[in-house]
């Protein structure tokens, strides 16, 4: 492949991506990320059809503009990863840089300065804004996945052959003859295509890794409260239930619901009510450890796991909550609302489902509700074995 037909296979792929972008976020709101993806593809591909049809269009067109234009397609690539990463403000770094790598190149062609030294200008922003990109897909390298290190590696490696294949023919001195500079623009070339291949699909799959993670965390979450729902609390109390068999201090559970919350939605509207939620729950955490889990079962419905933790103490702990929802007032924009709550407690029993600990702990709960609510009840204790 000669290196005109891969600049036009890098126009027509870029064009191919765009169109694709397009109708996938069609009637949809894209997300800042995909948005600046979606601007450095547009870029990519004006910049590559611009630089295929050199010589038949005025040369100020094909090249500064067409190199300007890739400029700022490869810095918004860096954004877009960036953006992913969580990190909005790059557009206070990467936008200044992209200005100042425009006009330094614009300049080097103003002063009609040797094609060999334009190209290695070309080749190294190019290759600075593909690491800078890099460097956003390097961050929490510990915890990233197999795809994510395959990125980062392949894409630092492409970029330094794409650095090199600018610098070294302008470098070198003339005794490196087999090192010409058509050779190297086909290098520089060839890693440029690679890494347009790689940073397409590897943008899209990641993306779709990202999605995939973020509905499994939805699936076990509480959304309200951002702690889990019923289904993520009973998937982190398993192990709890499993070590319950073996003899050792053990792990004690409160199931907590708030007095006569439905009168706060029929009086203020759910979105006072969910407010008041998040407020008790934060009030509930700050009397918790660290390694404690709080959980909501549904409605105004709580469950609190203990690791390691006797009734004896669970009684306190769960005292000690009931007081501070006592004393918490929760300020909204229509009214200051005072709650209370009943809690239940209970300890896993070594023949303990999930089924029996749950109705033991709800048994307790609705003892403290028919006791007046606003108290700790806890569960009955285990009748004897018989010897």
């Amino acid at each position: 492949m000669d290196i005109k037909t891969l600049v036009l296979a890098l126009a027509l792929g870029n064009l191919s991506l765009c169109a694709g972008l397009f109708f996938f976020g069609y009637g949809r709101a894209a997300s800042p990320g995909l948005s600046t993806w979606s601007a450095a593809k547009q870029c990519q591909a004006v910049a590559w059809l611009l630089l295929y049809f050199r010589g038949i269009i005025p040369d100020f067109l094909s090249i500064p503009v067409g190199s300007a234009l890739l400029f700022a397609g490869v810095a918004l690539d860096a954004g877009a990863s960036w953006e992913a990463a969580g990190r909005g403000g790059w557009r206070r770094v990467v936008l200044p840089a992209l200005v100042l790598a425009v006009a330094g190149f614009v300049l080097c062609y103003v002063l009609d300065m040797e094609q060999a030294l334009r190209s290695a200008v070309g080749a190294l922003i190019v290759a600075v804004f593909f690491l800078a990109g890099v460097a956003a897909l390097a961050l929490g390298w510990s915890g990233a996945g197999m795809l994510q290190r395959f990125l980062v590696v392949t894409l630092s490696a492409l970029a330094l052959v794409l650095g090199a294949s600018g610098a070294l023919p302008a470098a070198l001195p003339d005794g490196w003859s087999w090192i010409t500079p058509a050779g190297m623009q086909a290098a520089g070339l060839g890693a440029f295509y690679l890494m347009m291949l790689s940073n397409g699909f590897g943008y899209l799959l990641l993306s779709r890794e990202r999605g995939e993670r973020e509905l499994a965390r939805l699936e076990v979450l509480d959304t309200l409260t951002d702690v889990p729902n019923r289904r993520g609390f009973y998937n982190a109390l398993a192990p709890w239930m499993a070590l319950a068999r073996r003899p050792g201090t053990p792990t004690a559970m409160i199931v907590l619901n708030l007095d006569h919350f439905k009168r706060v939605n029929d009086s203020y509207g759910h979105p006072v009510g969910d407010a008041v939620l998040k407020a008790i729950v934060d009030v509930c955490k700050k009397q918790l450890r660290d390694s404690d889990l709080m959980g909501r079962l549904g409605g105004a419905e709580f469950a609190i796991q203990l690791p390691r933790t006797t009734l004896a103490d669970a009684l306190v702990v769960a005292e000690r909550v009931r007081a501070a929802v006592e004393r918490m007032p929760v300020k909204t924009e229509r009214a200051v609302i005072t709650l209370t709550a009943s809690l239940g407690v209970t300890t896993i029993r070594a023949e303990d489902s999930s089924v029996s600990l749950f109705q033991r702990a709800d048994e307790a709960l609705q003892e403290a509700k028919r006791a007046g609510r606003n108290r700790v009840v806890e569960a009955p204790a285990a009748a004897p074995l018989d010897a």
